[in-house]
């Protein structure tokens, strides 16, 4: 239904009760993006302080385990206050979720550490984590829906904008208060007792955060519904019960969200990964020419909002994902080419070759160095893996020996399976309790071989700061962070008006969820699983090329424009 309104509304000044309406809901989310980013750059700490009951490298799965759960329960945040919104209203609903997901991190700065409770320590910290990621799937559809539903007609775009701007300066508050506790005490006592102090200043955040959300007033939209007595009684069943509301909920999922959260992490996260694990820059250059991206970029979310009240939401939003679809691949590889040159040239001149008979290839993701990798090809695999370097594979007749082909030079792998069986190994059968007796020396001689033949290939140990090229990184960068901005920037309007007011919490919650919390917060994993079994390190942007292009053909087919819709509607 077309909204008629005066056309004042797309001109006039923001009012004052606009802004504060902005502000609160903008400066809560970003509250709430610090609390959540906190856990995932302190893993490690956390895991030493909660998991030293098992090993260390256990602890640290632990712990990355716990914060896969914050993603993992978003969507059933959205669906649990998502009900609340359309049930009791906008404000009183987000203001719950502010206050769940500050009380939790608070409460994980005075946590006792397993040495001080034992197992209770590492249990009370996952509850707090699954609450974490529940309030946070509950934060943005009720900060986006109460911004879009203050917002006069033909500025809805450019008001949820500044929602979109909120995670990225969530990650730069908490990396700028871990950093400041960093560089103020020493190593020894910020690991003891000093990473509490970002957990522990959430609760200061938390008040000014309540403080202003109290003084806020319902949303116009809901207070008009529920004056006229059409709000849900029941929104989970109309919004998911119901083919009409639950096409467009798979709509928004398979047509705008899934597409618009893996160009998200895309130009956020993985390229980050990208920088540092594969291109083996210096963490703090690389960390530091992402930041130098998201401050050049993170204006254009308000920008590609403004211009979706103009042009409409669709165009920008599909144009962002044929614009990624069509050149991560010559964006990476440009970024290989300025990062570190030195890799691009020694791949180009000495290939590296991977020669083994693929029955005895396993899957070659190992993320935190737990699995065994015994056959000659497992143990070729994951010495090239483990030093960051891209490989080629060749098959070879069975039962032969893999080696490794570095230009010419030629390195034998070898076996270090057992010889008798014990134990039963999923990948190859059984497998013996006791290794060769000169695995240890042949092991040895390999690994020797193998340095030196990449060595006089000229492949770099790591990135050379004096070859890189700073200023094209950083350039490059920020057209990945440009493309998040297309994607994301008019994606709130979007979702808020492909709803009636009645559902219209909870049914842009759970796809935003779904999309953001399991397509792109599993995309770093999923993208150097495929690095690691292909050896190609560009072999992981398949994952958001395909969902991407999949998320633009559904959107440029089933999804229609919405900037013109009446927001008003209550069925």
């Amino acid at each position: 239904m077309a909204y008629a309104a005066s056309s004042d509304d797309a001109v006039r000044p923001m009012t004052g009760e606009e802004k504060k309406v902005i502000f609160a809901s903008s400066l809560g989310t970003v509250f709430e993006w610090y609390d959540f980013y906190l856990y995932g750059s302190l893993s490690a700490v956390i895991a030493a302080q909660f998991f030293s009951g098992v090993n260390p490298t256990a602890a640290f799965i632990f712990a990355l385990m716990a914060f896969a759960a914050g993603f993992a329960v978003r969507p059933f945040g959205a669906l649990v206050f998502g009900r609340l919104g359309d049930m009791i209203g906008r404000k009183y609903t987000f203001l719950v979720t502010i206050l769940i997901m500050g009380v939790s991190t608070f409460i994980v700065g005075i946590l006792p550490n397993y040495a001080s409770i034992g197992i209770a320590a590492p249990i009370i910290l996952i509850i707090l984590r699954l609450l974490q990621g529940l309030a946070l799937g509950g934060e943005y559809g009720g900060a986006a829906t109460y911004v879009a539903e203050h917002a006069p007609h033909g500025r809805r775009g450019n008001y949820t904008s500044w929602i979109q701007t909120t995670a990225t300066l969530g990650l730069f508050l908490s990396l700028l208060v871990i950093l400041g506790c960093r560089v103020s005490m020493s190593p020894e006592d910020f690991n003891a007792w000093g990473w509490r102090i970002p957990f522990l200043i959430s609760i200061v955040l938390l008040g000014i955060s309540v403080w202003i959300r109290l003084m806020l007033n319902e949303s116009p939209a809901f207070k008009k519904m529920k004056e006229e007595g059409k709000h849900s009684k029941a929104p989970l069943t109309e919004s998911f019960g119901e083919w009409k509301n639950l096409k467009i909920v798979l709509l928004a999922l398979f047509g705008l969200v899934a597409g618009q959260a893996v160009v998200w992490y895309t130009g956020q996260f993985y390229a980050l990964f990208f920088l540092t694990q594969t291109l083996k820059v210096d963490a703090q250059a690389a960390n530091l020419m992402i930041a130098a991206a998201l401050l050049i970029g993170t204006p254009f979310f308000v920008v590609f909002g403004t211009l979706a009240d103009k042009i409409g939401r669709k165009p920008i939003i599909m144009a962002g994902l044929l614009l990624a679809c069509l050149t991560y691949f010559p964006l990476f590889k440009a970024i290989t080419h300025y990062a570190n040159p030195a890799l691009e040239e020694a791949i180009a001149t000495s290939p590296v070759v991977v020669v083994a008979d693929p029955n005895e290839c396993s899957f070659q993701f190992n993320p935190v160095g737990t699995s065994q990798f015994t056959s000659s090809c497992d143990i070729a695999k994951s010495a090239l893996v483990r030093r960051g370097i891209p490989y080629t594979n060749e098959a070879a007749p069975a039962g032969t020996v893999a080696s490794i082909k570095v230009g010419s030079t030629v390195i034998p792998s070898y076996t270090a399976a057992p010889q008798a069986s014990t134990t039963v190994s999923l990948s190859h059968g059984p497998t013996a309790s006791h290794a060769p007796t000169d695995t240890k020396a042949a092991g040895a001689a390999f690994d020797k071989g193998l340095t030196d033949a990449l060595k006089t290939a000229n492949y770099p140990p790591k990135a050379d700061p004096a070859r890189i090229d700073t200023v094209m990184v950083i350039a490059l960068l920020t057209i990945l962070v440009i493309y998040v901005t297309m994607v994301y920037g008019p994606i709130a309007a979007m979702l808020v008006e492909m709803f009636p007011t009645r559902i219209r919490y909870t049914s842009m919650s759970l796809p935003y969820h779904i999309g953001n919390g399991w397509f792109g917060g599993f995309l770093p994993t999923t993208s150097f699983a495929i690095v690691a079994a292909t050896g190609d390190i560009y072999s992981g942007l398949w994952y958001p090329i395909i969902i991407a292009a999949a998320t633009l053909v559904i959107g440029l087919l089933f999804v229609r424009e919405t900037k013109d819709v009446d927001i008003y509607q209550h069925d």
